[in-house]
């Protein structure tokens, strides 16, 4: 039998994905995707109805930027919405997405994770900025959750919230921490599916629990972390890319899908996704690195 602390003691590479690209995520080519009609549609659906910030940025400033893999750029203007709305919970979230992704950026490929982090000048500050933003949005996230337990979008975002905690600590760190972290996460997730079934970026982050559980977890410690689902992970994550959502949630799902094709090896379906999401997102230099390797692989 295995402890929590042998469970944690796993190999670091177990939640090396982010759920959220994120910025860069076992279907047929040609029917796995909503129509494009539909993806045409998603896109001119307005993302949030959020005012702008002081500068005239919106969340859809930041959210273009962070697709496009400019995360430092992303960081900021969803640092500047927050200070507009400090209990705003969306900004928040996508800031620590950002950072985190600035941090595995600035440790590259480097497998000692420690000396990488020791040697890494801009590290320490932007470890310091996502521990900050992350502590003050759970906290924010608790306390709405204390006042209206029914508070849907408090449950999504203290899950989103624990998951980059988990991934940064666990995946881009190496570091032993995030227990607590991960069943808040994989409850609050649980909370929001079994109230709204749904929930597009709820299936999305939740099904990356499963999937990184089931594909990265040596098999007897799987049972400490409540388990994984490999192919329900798939499923789920495809049915997420094929819901009608608003644009930028539609291409979370779609990043989202694309990542799991790749680790899958369902390259002409990948090659499929990454196209599309390359016409909207044309500065993001892994869809251009990915395609100019498997371009090949499904031509039309």
């Amino acid at each position: 039998m295995f402890t929590r602390e042998q469970a944690l003691a796993a190999p670091s590479r177990i939640f090396c994905g982010v759920p959220t690209t994120l910025a860069v995520v076992a279907i047929v080519v040609a029917g796995a995707l909503a129509p494009a009609r539909a993806f045409a549609q998603a896109q001119q659906a307005a993302p949030d109805d959020r005012p702008a910030g002081r500068d005239g940025s919106t969340l859809a400033d930041a959210h273009r930027a962070f697709f496009n893999a400019r995360y430092d750029e992303a960081a900021a203007l969803a640092h500047a919405l927050e200070a507009d709305a400090p209990d705003d919970l969306a900004p928040c979230e996508l800031r620590t997405s950002a950072l985190l992704f600035q941090i595995k950026a600035a440790l590259g490929d480097q497998t000692d994770r420690e000396k990488a982090f020791t040697q890494c000048v801009a590290c320490a500050d932007l470890l310091a900025a996502f521990l900050s933003d992350s502590a003050r949005g759970r906290t924010v996230a608790r306390a709405r959750l204390a006042a209206a337990p029914e508070d849907e979008a408090a449950l999504f975002f203290l899950g989103k919230l624990d998951l980059n905690y988990v991934w940064l600590q666990l995946g881009t760190l190496g570091r032993k921490k995030g227990w607590d972290e991960y069943w808040e996460a994989r409850r609050s997730l649980d909370a929001v599916l079994k109230r709204n079934p749904g929930h597009v970026r709820a299936r999305v982050a939740r099904a990356w629990i499963d999937y990184i559980v089931d594909t990265r977890m040596p098999r007897g410690t799987r049972w400490v972390l409540g388990g994984g689902d490999r192919k329900r992970a798939l499923l789920s994550m495809q049915e997420a890319a094929n819901t009608d959502a608003e644009f930028f949630v539609h291409v979370e799902a779609l990043f989202a899908l694309w990542d799991l094709q790749v680790r899958e090896r369902q390259l002409p379906a990948a090659v499929v996704i990454a196209r599309r999401l390359a016409r909207d997102f044309p500065g993001n230099r892994e869809l251009a690195k990915f395609l100019e390797t498997h371009a090949r692989v499904a031509r039309h």
